[in-house]
């Protein structure tokens, strides 16, 4: 049964879904699994025990069955007599070597021996060859008299009192800064919150990124109880639950495992609880606080929302597991989320020496083929689950600027989440201009001849954007027609021809450089303009002020690609501006579910030199149109679940709500997590496969929600 909604910017045969068809779900009785499992010698004090297997996750620089072997982390690469401290790296140490960490502080015999010493902080510092040009870091020399310096007029860093720096008295050396997590204030004085997924849910403490459980819980984010946890602490996805054994306190017998009977609705996701060395301690080990996260927390334990891109992998992997649809047993799954946090390994590959890239030839993609391949081994070793379906319920998320394009070969017949859909119509090799990043160069012994993207199966996800308060209060999306002066919007990088502009010709797959040859309204270098630039059309290459509000001030705003996907199409919804997407083959966000052509522009790539005069084609009527379906579908662009999450996190810490929480408390939309479980729920009843395997399983769907395909 179809039913087409008036206007609505959804394609009919999925309507019914993303109009809610899971909210009239039934709810059916799913028995949750509450391990029981212990492990060797509670994991020495230097892990989290896995209650379902009775395995134990070691903390960083600990392994071994009881997490009681010591490993020692180098902070440095191999050196030799040409770089005596081994080559240039971000965790490059000339002082004290953290080895359970690979991290680099002052160490014993200064006043301060837990200030890192990061990056250039330890180096001589080469003043600029002539006025303007950077200072150059020695990476050969290390510049030990200044920082253990206590003489308080040369620039020192480990013996610097920050009073006495903060008035003025002494000097410090300005390439020393405080990077790493868990500490704030220019000198690394003030200890605050680090960033774990979902804070460890309030059944633990948060160890530069890995949770450390309290008693009677594990996972990743301490959110899975066993059966010597409080009943009364578990999580709303587990209650209310049924069963006949009185609460832990009371507990004479030793119970293995606990059956609960909960209500939940369909689609049921399991999520797999990996080893660290797929998440955990790619978050524990960063040298760089920003790195991979979506939040840092303050000198007042304050959230800040941080601009990475990449920071939908974590949103999304919290919702998950805060979710109602999660289960935890994998009989009773619909679909298995494998959580290997890939954000990671793109910014930290390059600067942690215990991530070998030796084999790998400088090539980061071909190390999270690897990450993704050793996943794909340990879940077919350790569970039953990957054979069922020959891996086709599984879910694999790839943040990737290239999307799943390097996916290893066995885990293909998999759904792929990514932010670039690319299904090699046209673009049918590496786009990227970051050699460190291209795939063309790893064999098809490993990947496989598969595409990036396929839209029957994969789903494109929107990029994480930082909860702006300013641009919600003002209601930049929902801007009218006539406020937006405004044709035609473009910001960013435009290559070569500019000053600062990406080098490489390759890069945005010339795309930006056309579109600004054709109508860039700020000078190149050699001082030209675009040859059809006109007043109401801006592409500049500096980053605006006042970007949203320029967004917003818009009629139409450019999405190209970067090195692969960028965070424009995001922009460009979040401040309600009409979409022009120009990228030949590949799929934007939920373009294999939502109808584009309702609330967007798309634009071949041979067709640049007439887009503005394709712009100036649409009347009114139907400029209207395409802004008020942008209306009805930006919260879908929003990571408000994983933002309201945290909201309530502090909430129960502080007692009050924060300023940013408190417009998006009053979105009641559809964000992206709905879209994400709608989507599931859809191919939960759709995907072929699925008529082929018998599962004797109650759906609690309605004849009415059935899409009809004969």
């Amino acid at each position: 049964m179809e039913v087409v909604y008036r206007g609505a910017p959804w394609k009919a045969e999925i309507g019914q879904w993303l109009s809610g068809c899971d909210s009239v779900t039934k709810e059916v009785s799913i028995a949750e699994i509450i391990g029981g499992s212990n492990c060797e010698k509670d994991c020495s004090g230097h892990g989290v025990c896995n209650r379902e297997f009775g395995q134990c996750r070691c903390f960083h620089g600990y392994s071994g069955d009881e997490c009681s072997k010591r490993q020692q982390l180098k902070c440095n690469y191999p050196q030799s007599p040409e770089q005596p401290y081994g080559r240039w790296v971000v965790s490059i140490c000339p002082t004290y070597c953290d080895t359970t960490r690979a991290m680099c502080f002052c160490g014993e015999g200064s006043k301060y021996p837990n200030r890192p010493v990061p990056e250039a902080c330890g180096f001589n510092i080469n003043l600029p060859s002539e006025p303007g040009a950077p200072k150059l870091t020695d990476w050969t020399k290390a510049d030990l008299d200044n920082i253990f310096t206590t003489n308080g007029s040369k620039p020192g860093w480990c013996n610097v009192d920050p009073s006495e720096a903060y008035a003025n008295k002494v000097q410090f050396k300005e390439e020393c800064d405080c990077k790493y997590d868990g500490l704030w204030g220019r000198f690394c004085e003030v200890p605050v919150l680090c960033t774990c997924i979902n804070q460890c849910s309030g059944h633990g403490h948060c160890r530069g990124g890995f949770c450390q459980c309290d008693n009677g819980w594990y996972g990743i984010d301490c959110s899975i109880p066993s059966v010597v946890s409080s009943i009364r602490e578990w999580p709303q996805w587990l209650r209310p639950a049924q069963f006949n054994v009185p609460d832990h306190a009371h507990l004479t017998v030793k119970i293995v495992n606990l059956n609960a009977l909960v209500k939940k609705k369909r689609p049921l996701i399991y999520v797999y609880d990996l080893p660290p060395s797929f998440n955990s301690l790619l978050l524990e080990g960063r040298h760089f606080k920003l790195e991979c996260v979506n939040r840092i927390y303050d000198d007042k334990n304050a959230t800040l929302w941080t601009d990475q891109l990449y920071g939908a992998q974590m949103a999304l992997y919290e919702s998950i597991l805060a979710s109602p649809h999660r289960t935890l047993n994998g009989e009773e799954a619909d679909f298995f989320f494998v959580p290997v946090l890939d954000a990671c390994i793109i910014t930290r590959a390059d600067d942690a020496p215990h991530l070998s890239m030796e084999e790998h030839k400088g090539l980061r993609s071909s190390l999270t083929l690897e990450f993704y391949k050793n996943a794909y081994d340990h879940i077919v070793e350790k569970y039953p689950y990957w054979n069922r379906s020959s891996g086709r319920d599984h879910i694999w998320f790839f943040s990737w600027d290239e999307g799943a394009c390097y996916a290893p070969k066995e885990i293909w017949s998999s759904m792929m989440l990514v932010h670039w859909g690319n299904t090699n119509s046209k673009h049918n090799h590496s786009t990227t201009a970051y050699w460190a990043d291209n795939w063309d160069r790893i064999p098809s012994s490993r990947r496989g001849n598969h595409p990036c993207f396929e839209p029957e199966k994969d789903l494109v996800l929107p990029a994480w954007k930082r909860p702006d308060g300013i641009a919600l209060s003002s209601k930049f999306w929902a801007r009218p027609r006539d406020k937006r002066k405004t044709l035609f919007y473009f910001n960013g990088n435009l290559g070569p021809a500019y000053l600062n502009g990406r080098p490489e010709a390759s890069y945005s797959m010339g795309i930006r450089q056309k579109i600004a040859e054709e109508f860039g309204s700020s000078p190149n270098k050699e001082g030209k303009l675009g040859k059809q630039h006109a007043e109401d059309v801006i592409v500049m290459p500096l980053r605006s002020e006042n970007y949203h509000e320029d967004l917003a001030s818009s009629v139409f705003c450019g999405v190209f690609p970067g090195d692969g996907w960028s965070g424009r199409m995001e922009d460009s919804i979040l401040q309600g501006c009409i979409p022009v997407v120009i990228q030949d083959g590949i799929f934007l966000p939920y373009e294999n579910v939502l109808n584009y052509e309702s609330f967007a522009v798309r634009i071949h790539e041979d067709e640049i030199p007439n887009l503005i005069k394709i712009l100036r084609g649409f009347n009114e009527t139907e400029i209207e149109y395409k802004l008020a379906n942008v209306r009805k579908i930006w919260q879908r662009f929003l990571y408000r679940d994983s933002i309201m999450l945290e909201a309530e996190r502090q909430k129960n810490a502080f007692g009050y709500v924060e300023d940013w929480a408190v417009d998006f408390l009053q979105l009641i939309e559809d964000d992206v997590f709905a879209t994400f479980i709608q989507a599931l729920h859809y191919k939960l009843h759709n995907d072929p496969w699925r008529r082929h395997v018998h599962l004797e399983k109650e759906f609690g769907l309605p004849r009415e929600c059935l899409i009809g395909t004969n």
